[in-house]
């Protein structure tokens, strides 16, 4: 996750990654986003809100399903990491304000070529 903050320029930030099953990131995404499914991934920013200034440096929590991973990463013909690494790569990115649900097409791309980019970047540096 170094190396993802590095290239994000947020080399002095925190998170956490919280790795669950399907049941439970179900009930997260139905408690807080209103969606009673189970999902990838989900990010909690710390940046956004009433305490956004109460820690600067703590990004937030990205958390992420194990089995939609497991699913997807074979579905996919990638290794399990891969899909968690890209899986982990996509919540950051959510934590550092790009946004592909509520911005329109165009920040879409923007945020799939970041994600293209840096997944490219870690291939390179032997860590994908």
């Amino acid at each position: 996750m170094e190396k993802i903050l590095n290239v994000l320029e947020c080399q002095n930030s925190e998170l956490s990654i919280v790795f669950v099953e399907d049941r439970k990131i179900r009930a997260i995404n139905r408690e807080y986003l209103g969606r009673d499914k189970p999902t990838n991934v989900i990010s909690f920013s710390m940046q956004e809100g009433d305490f956004s200034g109460f820690s600067p440096n703590v990004l937030g929590d990205v958390i992420i399903s194990c089995d939609t991973a497991a699913a997807e990463a074979s579905e996919s013909g990638v290794s399990f990491i891969e899909r968690l690494l890209s899986l982990i790569l996509h919540g950051i990115l959510h934590l550092v304000g790009y946004d592909h649900e509520r911005s329109g097409e165009a920040e879409a791309r923007k945020m799939e070529k970041k994600e293209r980019e840096i997944l490219d970047f870690l291939r390179k540096e032997g860590i994908l």
